[in-house]
């Protein structure tokens, strides 16, 4: 009998434990929210610059203007995000370009995406100009991670010698962004990726 109290007493635990509410850790939902807002915001600013209203970003992501608030508590903490996870985002593609691709073809399709982030950027630029204290930090950080992804697809396509570089990495950065002062427009992406194909063309020249 005490095996079969004791058994009762196991099956009386358990039926308890039962009855405990399911506890879920919403961070898949909280991240995919998060995503979704920066992604949604990313449009709509740079559809309708400074004058786009939070209220206007949940609404169009289809969540509650709270859910907005929990996940980026100011403007331009949602901003910033935006931004910072641009940058993020290329910088990982090279990475994953350089352990997946041939060295020259890494670096084409990385400046392929370079130019899609210089796009991205111009589209922000009346945001990203409000920002309360500048975007001096933000910008001096997200060079770094440019820089250092960069430098390391073409280092490694020289040391592949398959290219030989007489300028400095940036300069080549430099040469795609300076289009996207004049125009951001389709055209502009057509253009930019022929100018891919020309910097390349002459640094295998070079060799």
């Amino acid at each position: 009998m005490e095996g079969a109290s004791a058994y009762q007493g196991d099956f009386s635990e358990m039926a308890e434990k039962s009855d405990e509410p399911t506890i879920r850790k919403p961070r898949a939902d909280a991240e995919r929210n998060r995503l979704l807002l920066m992604e949604t915001a990313k449009t709509v600013f740079a559809d309708k610059g400074s004058s786009a209203s939070l209220e206007e970003i949940a609404r169009i992501a289809g969540v509650g203007i709270g859910t907005l608030y929990r996940h980026f508590p100011t403007r331009d903490a949602l901003v910033s995000a935006i931004y910072r996870n641009e940058t993020a985002q290329l910088a990982a593609a090279a990475k994953s370009l350089a352990e997946t691709h041939p060295p020259v073809e890494a670096l084409r399709l990385w400046l392929a995406q370079f130019v899609d982030y210089v796009v991205t950027k111009h589209g922000m630029s009346e945001v990203l100009d409000s920002l309360v204290g500048g975007t001096s930090e933000l910008y001096a950080d997200s060079a770094d991670l440019i820089i250092g992804a960069v430098n390391l697809l073409v280092d490694r396509a020289v040391a592949a010698d398959e290219i030989r570089l007489a300028m400095d990495p940036l300069d080549i950065l430099r040469a795609l962004a300076g289009g996207a002062s004049i125009s951001c427009g389709p055209a502009w992406r057509d253009a930019a990726r022929q100018l891919i194909d020309i910097l390349i063309a002459g640094m295998r020249a070079s060799r």
